[in-house]
């Protein structure tokens, strides 16, 4: 298995995780149909919004791939009036990674990063490895202290 970007990230900090593959469907990025294939329970699996806000620039939402992000939470917990999420042409010249393959690890830039409160709930959760066909079960602690990332109300 070629290691991603942020598999490479994870090694450097020493936090373990276990890729896990599935087939990917052209068709049917979702989240949803990842967590089916991989066998995993929906609010385990977490899918990488990248958004833009109007006041603080560029940020990532993490939420589970069952939800849809409440924009105007969203708005609120990072102090802006509006987030929209980034044009999906914006998305590889930003983060380094495609629409299905986007991971909160290792972006070309760190951006602040928010998982959903529910994230709390789960001791592991997983995030796309950086490409489509491989998710990566982590630790969810170890993982969002390693972004430094903060947990919010974000969904619907």
């Amino acid at each position: 298995m070629t290691k991603t970007n942020a598999m490479r990230r994870l090694d450097a900090a020493k936090i373990p995780y276990t890729p896990c593959t599935y087939e990917v469907n052209e068709n049917d990025l979702s989240g949803v149909h990842i967590a089916d294939q991989i066998g995993i329970p929906y609010e385990q699996c977490f899918k990488t919004i990248v958004t833009r806000g109007d006041k603080t620039g560029y940020l990532v939402f993490c939420i589970p791939c069952h939800r849809e992000i409440d924009l105007k939470r969203a708005a609120a917990v990072t102090g802006n009036k509006k987030v929209e999420p980034v044009h999906v042409k914006e998305l590889l010249g930003l983060t380094g990674y495609i629409r299905g393959g986007c991971s909160p690890i290792g972006m070309k830039k760190s951006f602040p990063t928010y998982f959903d409160r529910s994230a709390e709930d789960q001791k592991t959760i997983t995030v796309s490895a950086g490409i489509r066909g491989i998710q990566l079960l982590v630790d969810r602690e170890s993982l969002l202290g390693y972004l430094n990332a903060h947990t919010a109300e974000l969904t619907v």
